[in-house]
């Protein structure tokens, strides 16, 4: 690309297209998104924390884990990188320490929330907040550790559910005033509310698209009529890699056996291309008795 990686995404989002990202929770399923043509990926915390542990979205993942996630992903994909760091792990300070530690993992952008430690699931009940000028703090202190200006600071506000409509949007502008490039009102409930965000706020926004979740699933044209810059998918690649693992299990309990004819698995051949078998054969060769 002749712009790195945040300067393509900082452009999309001021597109204000409604620009389509789906969330991975590993190396793999970002290839498979990058293979497919999408324009960016998602490291989700939820996914992460669902796959890496089998535990629900209650604030288990940590720093080194999620780093280690955003290094795979970075290797994996040529795409811009947006990474989920909850609640910056802490207060400013550990916020600090965080934006420094995943930009040199290779992130593009840093999500960061306002909710209480730990958290949950933004479509979950029973969430809280931090004061709204304890998070303008870990925004400041976000922006202030980043190294390039072209890494983006999300800043998400769980406070709608709790607080209402004007002070969610509220401490979105407060996120904005403090630095923030792009905000994210969490889980609306109905699309009447989600049209009146991006009306309401300057910085590009994200909807985050939940598949059973509290927000409405509306078109990918409609939210980008609405003004969103982002449609988030954070976990639609793991809840279908469930879906899928659970069927070709079902079907190998069932019969026994599993071979390629088999329309639940991808085949040998297409496995061994998304891991890019092909390059390392070429590259053995290649440097095979030191020629």
């Amino acid at each position: 690309m002749s712009l790195n990686s945040g300067k393509v995404l900082r452009a999309k989002l001021l597109e204000r297209r409604g620009l389509l990202v789906p969330g991975a929770a590993n190396a793999l399923a970002a290839r498979i998104i990058d293979d497919l043509g999408f324009e960016a990926v998602y490291l989700s915390g939820a996914g992460v924390t669902n796959t890496f542990w089998g535990m629900p979205d209650l604030g288990f993942i940590s720093l080194p884990e999620i780093a280690q996630h955003t290094a795979t992903v970075r290797e994996a994909v040529n795409i811009p990188v947006l990474v989920d760091a909850d609640t910056g792990f802490g207060n400013a300070l550990n916020v600090r320490h965080c934006v420094r530690v995943l930009e040199r993992a290779g992130a593009d952008a840093i999500q960061i929330e306002d909710q209480t430690m730990p958290k949950k699931c933004g479509h979950f009940s029973d969430k809280s907040v931090i004061p709204t000028e304890e998070m303008v703090g870990k925004i400041k202190a976000a922006v202030d550790a980043r190294m390039s200006d072209d890494l983006l600071i999300i800043a998400r506000t769980d406070a709608l559910g709790m607080e209402g409509f004007e002070v969610a949007i509220e401490r979105a502008e407060r996120y904005i005033e403090a630095g923030a490039d792009v905000t994210f009102v969490e889980a609306p409930e109905s699309a009447e509310v989600m049209r009146r965000i991006p009306q309401r706020l300057s910085a590009p926004q994200i909807v985050n698209v939940v598949v059973g979740g509290k927000t409405p699933v509306l078109a990918q044209e409609q939210l980008a009529k609405m003004g969103f810059g982002l449609v988030l998918y954070a976990n639609v690649a793991l809840q279908g890699a469930i879906a899928g693992m659970q069927a070709a299990l079902k079907q190998l309990k069932t019969s026994g056996r599993m071979d390629e004819a088999s329309a639940m698995v991808a085949s040998f051949a297409e496995r061994q291309r998304l891991v890019k078998k092909p390059l390392f054969d070429e590259l053995e060769g290649k440097y095979a008795g030191g020629k």
